[in-house]
């Protein structure tokens, strides 16, 4: 599990405001250092489609292919990347200790603006700057962007190609994740099975996809008990099969470079409650445990996130037909499911960034294997069990419980030679619904002849640690 897992994905559209990623921005700067010191700032998403690199003040707006609008996707509202709003992300990477996935779009772009801005980019942020990401949920680009007559993952790799071979001419030691889809994780199949035929391929070191447990905020189906029943984490292993499989052939790892609880803004009550600090957790951990280089859970300000599913979050029409007023709207994140809150000029981490942070605690250590089928089945408890070696060299052990009515009492054996005592860290709310999540240290337990006997609560997380 790599060092820097723990990522987050914002809107390449926050870059329109120089100060949001900048030195400056103390606040945000504090939250990001909090959730990881190494962590990946992803930047991507609908809004990169229709941005446009502007290199001096005095360049003017290029002239745009016309696109279809279509409900929930982003309206043409074009935007400008400068210089300016580049070297402040690159001072806010330097204060945070992250690193960067650098989107360029593909659905309005042309392989000259590309390498352009990518040759810029590559300056500027330096080692910040992991690789490129050109396009943006590219499965999707015939519903709006592209004849659906003719897009397919061919024509999609025969346009990155172009592209990212005009950004190798200008950058040589430039690298690439694709193809970045929203669903349809089938395409890396594709993708894979066609690379053998590209001759002198560009440097790609990820194959990247998107993930949303469901959606939008007015499915009744998009709950709190189907977002943590187990049958929710074996579709996801279906999905790491596919992915690690295309990766191997690729000879890449797989990220999960933009996704979280509810598509389109997330939902209140789901999103921003608790369960989805035990989710965020349980769907890391089990994306790592598949070799995952990491996992990007989407937030940002709530203008940026509405700005990308069609000007408007769902999550905020169901509140108004709840009977909630202005006021009350206004006391929950925007967008629902964001890991870090934006009220005014104060940010704050929201549940499901604790479950990252807890699940990142294991990040740089290797995984081992755990053993809870048997304990499970006797107790019938929905919970999920990981373990790894630490760079340190201790042993560490994350219990999540994620049944809502039943406590889990384990004995852990962590080996006849370890003594002494285990420390231990608890991940807990009132309730699964609760707006809030907290980590807290508890009293160490005492190991006899390498075992220790904890009580994991209903609906809550504990970590077990033996040097």
């Amino acid at each position: 599990m790599p060092a820097d897992f723990v990522g987050l994905s914002y809107e390449v559209q926050q870059l329109a405001d120089p100060s949001f990623f900048s030195s400056r921005n103390t606040g945000l700067i504090r939250e990001f250092r909090a959730l990881s010191s190494h962590g990946v700032l992803r930047l991507g998403g609908n809004t990169s489609e229709f941005a446009y690199w502007r290199p001096t003040l005095a360049s003017p707006e290029p002239e745009h292919p016309k696109t279809r609008e279509v409900a929930g996707e982003p309206r043409a509202q074009y935007y400008a990347v400068t210089q300016e709003s580049v070297r402040n992300l690159a001072e806010f990477l330097k204060a945070t200790g992250w690193t960067c996935l650098y989107g360029i779009g593909m659905g309005t772009n042309t392989p000259e603006r590309a390498a352009e801005e990518a040759e810029f980019v590559a300056k500027t942020l330096g080692d910040s700057l992991q690789y490129f990401q050109i396009g943006n949920e590219v499965d999707m680009f015939d519903r709006h962007l592209r004849d659906p007559r003719t897009w397919s993952a061919k024509t999609y790799l025969d346009e990155w190609l172009a592209m990212a071979r005009a950004i190798t001419a200008h950058v040589p030691q430039a690298r690439f994740g694709l193809p970045d889809v929203a669903a349809n994780v089938a395409w890396l199949t594709q993708i894979a099975e066609l690379w053998p035929s590209i001759q002198n391929p560009p440097h790609v070191t990820t194959l990247t996809h998107h993930y949303y447990f469901g959606g939008p905020a007015t499915n009744p189906e998009v709950n709190i008990p189907n977002l943590l029943k187990p049958a929710t984490m074996v579709r996801v292993q279906k999905t790491a099969d596919l992915a690690t499989a295309a990766a191997g052939k690729v000879g890449a790892r797989v990220r999960m470079t933009e996704g979280n609880t509810c598509y389109r803004g997330g939902k209140p009550g789901v999103s921003d409650v608790f369960a989805a600090a035990l989710w965020s957790a349980d769907y890391s951990l089990l994306l790592a445990s598949n070799n995952y280089s990491g996992v990007n859970l989407h937030g940002g300000t709530g203008k940026s996130v509405a700005n990308s599913v069609g000007g408007f979050l769902p999550g905020d029409v169901l509140l108004q037909q709840q009977g909630e007023t202005a006021e009350q709207i206004a006391t929950h994140p925007h967008p629902f499911y964001t890991p870090i809150g934006t009220f005014g000029s104060e940010y704050r981490r929201m549940p499901v960034a604790y479950g990252l942070m807890f699940a990142g605690a294991l990040s740089g250590g290797t995984l081992l294997k755990a053993d809870l089928t048997s304990p499970l089945q006797a107790a019938g408890v929905d919970a999920t069990a990981y373990a790894a070696r630490l760079e340190n060299g201790h042993t560490s052990v994350i219990v999540l419980n994620k049944d809502a009515a039943k406590d889990l009492e384990l004995t852990l054996d962590f080996g006849s030679g370890r003594h002494g005592s285990a420390a231990t860290e608890a991940l807990h709310a009132p309730a699964l619904d609760s707006r809030e999540a907290h980590i807290t240290s508890s009293k160490p337990l005492a190991l006899r002849q390498g075992k220790c006997t904890v009580v994991v609560p209903r609906a809550s997380g504990l970590r077990i640690t033996v040097s």
